[in-house]
């Protein structure tokens, strides 16, 4: 409530102050995930009134597990998303013409947190073993991985059983699984802060297992890019959410408060954001929003290059633009 009271009153406040001005543009980012500093740049922005500057009325909505973003786009719940270039490309061939207009997120912090007890030394001892997996698009750099590695996931001998994995790191701590999905920012920290020590973990990063593809990407449907009104109101969006990306960069402690202010929730905590934000700042750092092409086409060759099930069978064509970044960045 109190997210969608201040997007109330920062429209309010746009249009007194604009007199006869037209009235703000309603615009509505759905996240990929709950109210985190994953995305305290879209926070900042709404917070310090980068938006408002830009004649927008932003409402952020949060995700969840149960959440997918295009799903929520392609239903007309949201102009934009964030979403992983993965589960974006897979949308986009299976017939949802996904389109990124902006990359604030340069390096991947997705990972694999095993317990060392159970034996797992290095990615030739997963078979046999329950893996732990985040689903609604955030299995595909998993999948290509084990495509990678040549190792089944349908739980048949030599491959992998997989176990859907939800909210929270209990699978791993009650021993479901001795592997789960985390992110360098958030959930290995919460295996952290259960009691285990790192010495009793071993960590296997995407990045370092050289299958790592872009996430947090900022993505609209292709058509609506035809609306000139619709792109102008992208270019103001992505110009205030950049600024907002770098104040937090710059000022991540009072980034992680304000994050903590739109959490309607009250499950996350001021010692966990603030880490989190201090490790986002990693990923961020390099970017001015414009996605890079190598970037890009490293990604697809490692989602091409899944062996016999790879997560999209062809190179993607108008997956990206800079139309957006082009003007924002001007």
């Amino acid at each position: 409530m109190k997210m969608f009271l201040k997007s109330l009153l920062a429209g309010a406040v746009f249009s007194a102050g604009a007199g006869a001005a037209q009235a703000a543009d309603e615009v509505t980012l759905q996240l990929k995930w709950v109210t985190q500093a994953q995305f305290a740049g879209y926070y900042v922005a709404l917070e310090k009134g980068f938006y408002e500057e830009e004649g927008l009325d932003v409402t952020i909505l949060p995700g969840g597990p149960d959440i997918a973003p295009a799903q929520v786009l392609a239903g007309g719940g949201a102009d934009v998303i964030i979403d992983w270039m993965p589960s974006a490309l897979a949308t986009r061939e299976k017939g949802l013409p996904l389109v990124n207009i902006a990359q604030p997120f340069k390096s991947s912090g997705m990972m694999l947190t095993c317990l060392k007890e159970s034996g797992v030394t290095g990615p030739e001892d997963f078979p046999g073993k329950t893996l732990g997996v985040w689903f609604f698009g955030n299995e595909y750099p998993f999948l290509s991985w084990m495509s990678h590695l040549g190792i089944p996931t349908d739980g048949s001998e030599g491959g992998v059983t997989v176990l859907k994995q939800g909210f929270n790191v209990d699978p791993l701590l009650q021993k479901q699984a001795v592997c789960i999905s985390t992110m360098t920012y958030n959930e290995y920290w919460q295996v952290i802060d259960a009691g285990i020590s790192p010495d009793d973990l071993i960590t296997f990063k995407y990045e370092e297992q050289g299958v790592a593809t872009l996430e947090d990407g900022i993505y609209v449907l292709e058509d609506k890019l035809e609306d000139p009104a619709f792109v102008d109101q992208m270019v103001r969006f992505v110009r205030a959410s950049m600024k907002g990306w770098k104040w937090a960069e710059e000022h991540p402690e009072d980034a992680a408060l304000i994050v903590l202010e739109y959490d309607e929730t009250g499950a996350q905590t001021e010692k966990h954001q603030i880490r989190m934000m201090g490790e986002i700042a990693k990923l961020t750092a390099g970017s001015n929003g414009a996605l890079d092409p190598d970037d890009f086409q490293r990604t697809v060759d490692t989602l091409l290059a899944g062996g016999s099930d790879p997560v999209i069978t062809k190179q993607p064509e108008g997956a990206w633009t800079h139309m957006i970044t082009d003007e924002a960045l001007k």
